[in-house]
């Protein structure tokens, strides 16, 4: 007789810490598995640490609905719970006349989203702003900021397990398969392979995600589930820079990415990246004959920038539903009742922003779950 039971989380990145945390509230069952030794090791770390105001992206779309509410929960969280943050603010700049109707769209875009605080700034009034900056115009986004992602994938580890949910390091899961109205989940750990049936299967895992859902049944083909990875690598700049700006630079955005933008650490520390370009394997190696390009994409809007300053930092890698040329994909994140699984909840192409929506993504698992157990 296998064990059940009520909740499995795959995947331990801020997603299933937040989720863990949400559905672990009541009497439930709710257990973690992560195929790393830790929680948080690949994409929930290894990025921007940017708290995102939601203006990239289509209205309605969830990446823009859940970006907009996962900014406020977490400016709150980190409030009342004392995890660092800075508001400091962004400016998207447009350095010629095709990027000042670019952020024009911007402007808009973010408006229809929610997002009410967005500016247009003239070139006179960037200067104010930032005098470091060479560009046109600019958009500032006075509610974005930086945030210790560490410290926060800390916090939601602990109160998830506070909350009674189990977690269990150093296991893959390599099967799912219904079992009448549950699912028989095999996992494998340094003693060997064993099995337990759940009630609910929340696919948390990240640049797995599209291969536990093919594991549970799903053709991911025919679904549009397949990930393509795509590599973000980050440059520091040397500590003659950290008063060069006092918010955070983006260019305007690529169509892989939001382009090689300034950010700065808590510490005051500046860094340059990422760029984005899809890769087949995952590697977290920074590429430094990228060191040039991320100089001159810096110097279209940052004079002051030399060459010999940038040193390689860290890499990353997105999740993303859309190959090179394709247009935007929002996040899956579905009951798949529709398609045969009932109780089995995937979260699949799950990047920027997520690290910002996570509270909101998690309250919106939670609702699933806790209709499909209450």
């Amino acid at each position: 007789m296998l064990a059940e039971i009520d909740v499995a989380i795959i995947g331990a990145g801020v997603i299933g810490l937040a989720t863990a945390r949400e559905i672990a509230q009541g009497e439930k069952e709710v257990f973690v598995f992560e195929k790393k030794h830790g929680f948080g090791l690949e994409t929930s770390s290894r990025n921007s640490e940017v708290i995102h105001a939601g203006i990239y992206y289509p209205e309605d779309s969830l990446k823009a609905k859940l970006c907009v509410e996962g900014k406020s929960l977490l400016y709150k969280l980190c409030d009342r719970h004392g995890i660092a943050y800075k508001k400091l603010g962004k400016i998207i700049v447009a350095v010629n006349e095709t990027e000042i109707t670019q952020l024009e769209k911007l402007y808009e875009q973010g408006r229809k989203n929610g997002v009410e605080d967005l500016m247009l700034l003239s070139r006179t009034e960037l200067k104010k702003l930032e005098p470091n900056i060479e560009a046109r115009a600019g958009l500032l986004s006075p509610s974005s900021g930086i945030l210790d992602s560490h410290t926060l994938l800390k916090f939601l580890y602990s109160q998830a397990r506070e909350r009674g949910a189990e977690f269990v390091f150093g296991t893959e899961v390599i099967g799912i398969e219904r079992a009448g109205t549950k699912y028989k989940v095999q996992i494998k750990d340094r003693d060997g392979i064993s099995a337990f049936v759940a009630h609910v299967v929340v696919n948390c895992a990240g640049l797995n995600s599209d291969r536990i859902a093919q594991l549970a049944g799903i053709d991911i083909a025919k679904a549009g589930y397949e990930l393509h990875y795509c590599k973000g690598e980050y440059f520091s700049l040397s500590s003659k820079y950290r008063n060069l700006v006092s918010r955070l630079i983006y260019p305007t955005p690529e169509q892989a990415g939001h382009g090689i933008h300034v950010t700065l650490g808590l510490d005051g520390r500046v860094r340059l990246g990422p760029n984005a370009y899809y890769v087949e394997e995952i590697d977290y190696k920074v590429n430094e004959t990228q060191k040039e390009a991320f100089y001159n994409s810096a110097k279209r809007f940052l004079p002051p920038v030399e060459l010999e300053d940038l040193e390689p930092e860290l890499a990353g890698i997105r999740p993303k539903l859309q190959g090179p040329g394709e247009a935007f994909r929002d996040f899956v994140i579905t009951h798949e009742e529709q398609a045969g699984f009932p109780g089995l909840i995937n979260l699949i192409g799950i990047e920027s922003p997520g690290l910002t929506a996570s509270l909101a993504i998690a309250r919106y698992v939670g609702g699933m779950v806790h209709e499909l157990l209450d």
